[in-house]
Order: C-alpha cells, then structure tokens, then sequence
C-alpha cells in the first residue's frame, strides 16, 4: 500500500495487490485497485477541510468514500443514506464547512442511536479504529481467505466494524443489501464462497423463517452475533446447528463507545454457555463498579481498552477536544461466574418502580422465557409487550411466580411485531412511549388538546405527533418526514402545527419537534397558516365537484392534483432512508389509492352497470373503450396507482436509486424532460378528448410537482415555473383550463404557507384530507340532485359524503387498541 492510504487509513488496507478487496453485484476490486480508486478520491479532497458527511450504504461508492475520507484524514461521519440531517447539519455546520477546530486524531463519528438526525456522536481516533479491527481479526482468526457478507449496514458500528476487520488483514468484503430473508442474499453468498455473516438478535428471527437451517453453505466458517443479548435458547440452538454444519457461532457484546467490540465468547463454549458474554477481546479488560441495592458479585460493567472512545460531541465546539477517556462505563450490570466467564444481567436503566418495589425488567423478560414478551415500567405500571397472541392471556398469571405485584399493576398489550431500531435492537423507547400513552389516555394515542396554545411544549407537540401519525415512539428529537409521515397526516400535522405555532417554519417537516417548539412564536387568533398543498387539494376537489354538478365551471382540478401528488411524492414517498424502504412507501401509496377506489367500484358496478370490471382493477386505460365512458371518470386514480407503482419498481434498480438521491433536482428535471417527450411524440400540442386523461398523457403533471419540491433555489424555481409554462400551453386547447392548471402548479413554488382566517383553516384541512373519498363518491350523488335543479346541494352532499366515508375508516383506526395501527394513507 501507498504512504498516502497508510498514514490515512491507517491499518485498515492491509492486503496483497492481486487479491479481491470488495466484491460486489457488478464488479470485484482487487486491493491495488481498491487503493487507486481510494487515491483518485483524496485527490478531490484537495483543499479542503472539515468534517466529511457520507450517507453509507452498502456500496462500493460508500467504501471508496469512507476510506478516503480517512486517507485525507478528514473525520467522517456516517449516516443511513436518505435522512433527515437538518439538526445535523445546523450543529455542525462551521465543521463541516471546515470553519472549526477539529482534533488532529479525530477519524470517525458515529450517532449511537443509529437515528439519522441524532446531533450526540460518538468520537473515535485513528488509533480506536485500528485497535478494534486488530482484536476482532486475532479472535475470529481472520486470514486473506475470508470474505465476509455485508448483512448489516455500514453506518452502524456492528456492521462497519466487519468492513475494517477484513480490510486490516487483506480479507474481502461482499457488498449487499439484501436481507438475509432473501434467497438472492444466499446466491450473492454461495457464489462468492462467504465465510462468514454478522446478525443482531432480529437477523436471527429472520433466519428462523426463512429456511436457513436447510440451506448448504460449504464455504461458511463462522456467524457472528451482537447488537443486543439473544435468549440463550436462541443461542445454544445456533450453536448446534453450526456444530453440526462445520461453521461456529461467534456471540459478542459491544457498543459503539468502544468502537464496536468489547467481548466475544468461545465458539465451543456457546452451546454450553450461551447465557454468556464470553472474554474480554485481546487488549482489553473488565471489571465492575458496586450498585447500591444490587447482590454481591453484581455490578456495572467497566471496560478498559485501547478502543475506548475517545468521547461524545453534542456541538462542534466538542471536535476540537482531545482523548478524555480511559475507561467505558458501560451501564451494563454484570457478573463473573466461577469459569471466568462475563453475563450481562440487566441494563441499570431497565430498572422500574411500581408501588414502591424496585422491579428488574431485564429478570422478567429472562424468567418469562419466551423471547416474544418485552418489559417496561416508565410510570405506575408494569407493562407487557407480546407478539405471540396465543400466550398473552397467560402473562399475568406467570407473572405471579416472578414478582410481587397486583393484577392491576400489569397491563398485557398484543402487538403485530416488536419495535426495532434501525439497527436492529429491541427499540424500548418506543415500547416506553406506547406504554406512557396508554397511562395516559388508556389506550396508544391519546386525545390531542384543543385551540391555541400561548408558546409551544415539545411534549405537546410530540403528543400531536405520536396521535396524528399513530407513532407513539416518536420523540422530540424526531421530524414529519423521519417518523415516515405522508400527505394525509401532513395535512392534519400542519394545520395543528399552525394552531399551537402560529407561522410554520420554511422546511418545518424536516425539522425536529424541539426545534419547531423552541422557534415558536404566540399564534395569530384570527388567521392560520396552511400549507399550500393542503389548500390547493381542498380547493382542487371542491372545483371538481363543482365542475362536474355544473355549478360552476373551473377545469383542471384533476391535473393540479396530479402535480400536488408528484409534491407529496418528493417529500415523503422518497424520503425514506433505504431503498427498500422507499420502495414499500411507494407501493403502499399506490395501495392506498387502488384498493379503496377497486372495492368502492366493484360495490358499485354490482348494483348498477355504471361501471365495468377493468375499472375496479385500475384498467380501464389498458382495457377499456378508447371513447369516453363513465369507466374514464376515474381516471386520475388509475394515474396515481400506476405511476408510483412504476417509479418503485425503477428505484429498485439501486444504479437508478442512486442516482435519483445524489442529484434530486437533476433527477426531477429529467422525469419532467422524459414525460413531456412522451407526451409530445404521443399526441402533438394539444391532446384530444380522452388522451389529455391517459397516463402516458398527462404524467409531466405529476412530475412538474415532485420537481417544484425538489427547487430550493431561486434558479431551480424560475426553471420550474418555466417548464410549467411551456408545459400546460395548448394541451387543452382552451387557454382558461391551461391557466389555470398553470397557476395551481406555479403556487406549489412558493416556499411559505397561506394564511387563512380560522373559520376556513379548519374545513379545509378536512376537505383536502378527505379528497381521495370526495372524489370517489361524488359520481353517484350529485347526479340525482343535478337533474332535480339542485346542483348546489348536490355538491354539498358529495362533500359531507365523502368527509363522513372518510372519517368512517379513520375513526375506526383511532380506536384500534394494537399499538402503532395505522389506516392505510393517501400518498397522492
């Protein structure tokens, strides 16, 4: 290796120029290309200074990234790629544009949480990473002929520290996303001959229901195992099933503060002693601190070692401090049996009070057994999370020979799956939250205030959020868009955002609670701001419905929303911070639209010949007459459904993924680009009279609105506005209908939101949630009520329906009693 990657990577590329370095999907990089490439990398880095922000995926861009970044020894920190980094970036900023003062050691930053916008990071040295990579090597035996899969992702410190380690001792890494549920997981593996994976307890989960005991691996050598104790049952399982297959299991206890490994248990003693922790790793050392109230022999968990962070940064003042510690307080409890081996017995903050008694969570989950049952206590009662339904009603009974307390002091909850970090771990804040929702209100939830509020509580506005979003687990550190909120709940957020705020902030969906709460100001009584999407989707239908009850004519309504979906689409369908994960938004939104609209058709297709079975599937534009029919009323959902359901299946290609998140204005302009040339080379200028409703038709709409929230900068909003021009000019062939589906687009443009008097801020917040219903019911009440002469109260009818069907199914939801339920939300 180079002087340059050695006195900047420091240990970590260790390898033989010829061997295989990283092996992905596309390509394999030998160490001496891996070293070219990382060296092509520092010479962009030329110059500059500060800290380096790298959202890592499991990719050869992320490593090349992260590797050079330390060779330039500029610090790097690593977050999950696609988040929310505003608090990040405002903490920051001087950092990262390389205004401050940065400790010479600094290598790495990582957020313990494992949440995006977390500003508490982890600092670790050159030397911390070093060491690390070293002891893990000597204790799994890492040689040049090892090649570990990337089953866990780069940002977390579990999953990184799989990357150092085998680089350290020229070993190769297998970049994937895949999970291991997936069978293409195990064909990356097979062919290229792994060694080895990592997995947190929730992996293991995973391999259970996916036939991975059945599965022939000759290459395996070892699994490792950390992230958060697995039942001993679990453990001991895995053991046998290794001892019986030729590879071991390898469990072992961390945290990000000593840069990712601590411990690490014999693989022959796992079967024998799977409750353990194991050993310390060669260079480090245990001992225990006395809890008062604890038996003798139970302690906290002190960890000396050469990778012991070298502390936290809460602000950028905090980068320029040295090494401050020389041991890690883990916070741990913990004891040393006779045969020298480590066990982790509870975590000193998994400890509750109920009626006066000190109540250890950690022993209640361990003595009920089952691995499915989840313990906490944040105020007067013990509460029991499950997710095996059938054994629930047996929790208080069993709980009787564990501790102490009356039936009314245990609340059982059944959940459809246990909460996990994006790590992976067992996410007891949410679990906290839920509980402390359900003390409050009885159940998770609970009743928001009403009216303005003189200033704002983050307390009470994470309340609004946890209610409206069906997130108890949020927290203030939490914003709209990381708590994965879509256009539906936007609408009801932000119109109780503008109640308790007054004037929202520019941007505030990416804001954190506790920065909305601590920006508030006193909220105007008589006026209110409403976002202008919401305004524009409540206007919209009632323009439709309008239209189409011949009370007025103002046409466009439909396109505008169009564009107002491809908005929401921008800044919450691809927002998500995997993507997978963006992929499953993206299709729930088309389901949200689909199956509402097909069982609302089929219901009416067999009591009436209004419509026909194309049109309950959602193809009506494939399938049915090219003439207008009472078939193409629905046209606008068949768009919504199709289009994002098309746009997820790209995203999957991860090229197209990547792309699309390294450049989003560039990507939006050149979705705008492709749609109007299909447009154009379709139909001309002007579409004719179903044409201007067909897909391929009328999708420059919806992209022309995901590339109006992408236009941050004032030239990127004169383009927009633009191409929005040239875009409704003659497409209808009536310059009225043009303008104003013009105007409708060219207001998404403006970054501030509306304000109107409270009496209309309210109503249309309900309209624009109900759109969706209001446009489906409209067709089959306002007719009747047209021909009567009553036209307007055949709009009226449609819009009270359509709010009543609604709030039906929402209402419904808020009453659900299983933690986290969610109505399926218009994405569009």
């Amino acid at each position: 290796m180079s002087s340059a990657i050695e006195a900047g990577a420091h240990l970590l590329l260790n390898g033989r120029p010829g061997d295989p370095a990283v092996i992905t999907a596309e390509t394999t990089l030998t160490y001496a290309e891996l070293e070219q490439a990382v060296l092509d990398r520092v010479a962009a880095h030329r110059g500059s200074q500060g800290i380096v922000l790298l959202e890592a995926g499991n990719d050869l861009d992320s490593v090349i990234g992260y590797l050079a970044a330390l060779a330039a020894r500029r610090p790097v920190l690593l977050t999950p790629p696609g988040g929310d980094l505003g608090e990040l970036r405002r903490r920051y900023r001087a950092a990262f544009q390389g205004e401050s003062e940065i400790h010479p050691d600094l290598a790495l930053l990582l957020s313990t949480s494992g949440s995006t916008g977390s500003p508490k990071l982890v600092r670790l040295s050159r030397d911390n990473l070093a060491a690390n990579a070293a002891g893990i090597a000597a204790y799994l035996g890492l040689t040049s002929a090892d090649r570990a899969m990337s089953s866990l992702p780069l940002h977390y410190c579990y999953g990184l520290s799989v990357l150092n380690s085998h680089l350290s001792v020229g070993a190769a890494v297998i970049l994937t996303d895949l999970s291991v549920a997936d069978d293409c997981f195990w064909d990356v593996a097979a062919r290229n001959g792994a060694t080895s994976f990592a997995g947190v307890p929730y992996t293991f989960d995973l391999l259970d229901t996916s036939g991975f005991a059945d599965r022939s691996l000759p290459s395996l050598r070892y699994i490792t195992q950390a992230g958060g104790k697995m039942p001993p049952s679990t453990v001991r399982r895995y053991a046998e099933l290794g001892a019986s297959r030729g590879w071991d299991l390898v469990v072992m206890y961390g945290q990000t503060e000593a840069t990712a490994r601590m411990a690490y248990l014999p693989p022959d003693l796992a079967a024998s002693r799977p409750e353990a922790i194991g050993i310390p790793i060669p260079g480090g050392h245990f001992r225990l601190d006395p809890v008062d109230g604890l038996e003798e022999g139970v302690g906290e968990l002190v960890y000396t070692g050469p990778n012991v962070m070298m502390g936290y940064a809460d602000n950028v003042g905090d980068l320029a401090r040295g090494p401050e510690l020389t041991e890690l307080r883990t916070g741990d409890l913990a004891r040393q049996a006779d045969d020298g081996l480590w066990e982790i017995t509870g975590r000193r903050s998994r400890f509750g009070k109920i009626l006066g008694l000190r109540i250890d969570l950690d022993r209640i989950e361990s003595e009920l057994g089952s691995g499915s049952v989840r313990a906490v206590a944040p105020g007067s009662r013990l509460h029991l999370f499950t997710d095996d339904h059938q054994s629930a009603g047996q929790l208080p009974a069993l709980m009787d020979g564990i501790v102490t307390l009356p039936r009314a002091a245990v609340e059982v909850h059944r959940i459809a799956e246990v909460p996990r970090t994006p790590n992976g771990k067992v996410d007891y804040a949410t679990l906290n939250a839920w509980a402390s929702l359900a003390e409050a209100s009885g159940e998770p939830g609970g009743a928001l205030g009403a009216g303005p509020v003189e200033g704002a509580d983050a307390e009470a506005l994470r309340t609004v959020y946890a209610a409206v979003l069906r997130r108890p687990d949020a927290t203030v550190s939490d914003s709209f868009v990381s708590l994965g909120g879509d256009s539906l709940s936007f609408v009801e957020i932000a119109t109780q955002l503008g109640e308790r705020l007054g004037t929202l902030p520019a941007r505030w969906q990416h804001r954190s609670i506790a920065e909305l709460a601590a920006g508030a100001r006193s909220p105007r009584r008589w006026l209110r701001p409403v976002e202008i999407p919401v305004v524009l989707r409540a206007v919209a239908i009632v323009a439709i419905v309008g239209s189409h009850a011949d009370v007025w004519t103002l046409l466009g309504g439909a396109h505008i929303l169009l564009a107002v979906a491809g908005f929401n689409l921008a800044r919450f369908g691809l927002t998500a911070p995997t993507r997978v994960l963006r992929t499953r938004r993206l299709l729930r939104g088309a389901a949200a639209v689909a199956l509402p609209a097909g069982l609302w058709v089929a219901a009416v297709a067999l009591v009436s010949d209004r419509y026909h079975w194309p049109t309950a599937l959602g193809l009506n534009q494939a399938l049915g007459s090219d003439e207008w029919t009472r078939d193409w009323q629905l046209w606008f959902l068949e768009v919504i459904t199709w289009s994002f359901t098309g746009l997820a299946l790209l995203l999957l290609v991860p090229a197209l993924d990547r792309w699309q998140r390294r450049h989003r204005f560039g990507a939006a302009l050149a979705v705008v680009g492709a749609t109007l040339a299909i447009r154009y080379l379709w139909v001309g200028l002007e579409a004719g009279a179903t044409e201007r409703y067909t897909i391929g038709c009328v999708l420059w709409c919806l992209a022309l609105g995901w590339a109006a929230a992408e236009a941050r900068r004032p030239w990127q909003r004169v383009l927009v506005a633009a191409l929005v021009v040239v875009a409704t000019y003659g497409f209808f062939g009536d310059s009225v209908r043009e303008a104003t589906v013009a105007l409708g687009i060219l207001v998404l443009l403006v970054p501030w939101p509306i304000l109107l008097p409270w009496p209309l801020a309210r109503p249309a917040a309900v309209l624009a949630a109900s759109s969706l219903w209001i446009y489906l019911v409209h067709w089959q009440i306002y007719p009747g009520l047209e021909a009567a002469g009553l036209g307007w109260l055949g709009v009226l009818a449609s819009l009270a329906a359509g709010v009543a069907v609604a709030r039906g199914p929402a209402a419904w939801a808020a009453r659900a009693r299983v933690p986290g339920a969610r109505l399926a939300r218009l994405t569009a």
